[in-house]
């Protein structure tokens, strides 16, 4: 596989291209494909194949244990009382959340 392939396309007046037949197979390419452009600090552009991500196995697995344990006992499911809310906001409510920051090593 070579390290460095260049290619070029020509925009159409609606800004439209083709992508050239040796980047559609380097990248695994096909009719109806989606693709994914990144632009780095400096400008270069690198585009990829945007794949659907891979699921979670045991974040599917127990979503299947919830919803098959709710269709076979529906009477289990609560609402959530004034009271229980309270408890738990009196356990986290002075707790500052960057849900921006990234993860200490510790929390890894």
């Amino acid at each position: 596989m070579p390290t460095f392939v260049q290619e070029e396309s020509k925009l159409t007046d609606r800004y439209q291209t083709t992508i050239p037949s040796g980047v559609r197979k380097q990248l695994r390419l096909g009719k109806g494909d989606r693709i994914r452009y990144r632009i780095d600090a400096e400008g270069r552009v690198y585009i990829e194949g945007a794949r659907e991500e891979a699921e979670d196995p045991a974040l599917g697995a127990f979503l299947d244990f919830l919803e098959s344990d709710i269709r076979r006992h529906p009477e289990r499911l609560l609402a959530l009382d004034g009271a229980l809310y309270e408890r738990m906001k009196n356990l986290v409510g002075h707790a500052d959340v960057d849900l921006d920051q990234p993860l200490s090593e510790e929390d890894e």
